[in-house]
């Protein structure tokens, strides 16, 4: 694979992604991926010990609900006590970082990857890759998809079905598509968990 082609995948350039030695990289990935999404519900020690060979970091106290998808694995970055329902689609063909404490809901998508508008540059497949960042303590409700470049803050909660197109601050609750600020997060939220249901435990 020309060292070309590498770096631009990782600078955020254009690049045309039909090099056949990054073709064959990212097959081994995939490969892997494929071993831990055949495990069965009760081999949790090889689960996670296939998710630290597919991932660049897993920290302490991760679970993924198979299957996991993603383009290569080796980009994504999970801190300590993630936690991802099924169906989470990685398309980190470039950095995803993700903070701690951070739970996917089922059929999260975090996409690093675009292509240009251009018909022709697509028609030659040319991609761009821009990193995601995910903060600490952060819920990404059921359906949400993340875009290329996006940030968002710690603490925060994105609502389900969420299309995420820039970046969102912390504290806050942001819903919709495009994913838009509802409110902050609040002593109220400190008292009631759902609608008018207290908090009874602590």
């Amino acid at each position: 694979m020309g060292s070309n082609v590498k770096e631009r995948m990782r600078s955020g350039k254009l690049y045309f992604c039909t090099d056949e030695e990054l073709a064959r990289e990212q097959l081994k990935c995939l490969d892997r991926l494929y071993d831990f999404n055949q495990t069965r519900p009760l081999e949790m020690e090889k689960r996670s010990a296939l998710l630290k060979e597919i991932l660049a970091e897993v920290g302490e106290n991760c679970y993924v609900e198979p299957p996991l998808h993603a383009n290569w694995g080796i980009h994504t970055h999970f801190g300590r006590n993630v936690y991802a329902n099924f169906n989470l689609t990685l398309v980190d063909d470039t950095d995803i970082f993700v903070g701690d404490s951070v739970m996917f809901g089922p059929n999260v998508v975090v996409a690093t990857a675009g292509h240009p508008i251009d018909p022709e540059l697509r028609r030659k497949v040319a991609q761009f890759n821009v990193p995601v960042r995910i903060g600490s303590n952060v819920w990404i409700g059921a359906g949400a998809i993340l875009l290329p470049g996006v940030t968002i803050g710690e603490n925060s909660v994105i609502g389900a079905g969420s299309v995420v197109t820039h970046d969102i601050p912390p504290n806050v609750v942001a819903v919709g598509n495009p994913c838009r600020v509802l409110r902050e997060i609040s002593e109220r939220d400190r008292e009631y968990y759902y609608k008018n249901r207290k908090i009874d435990i602590r």
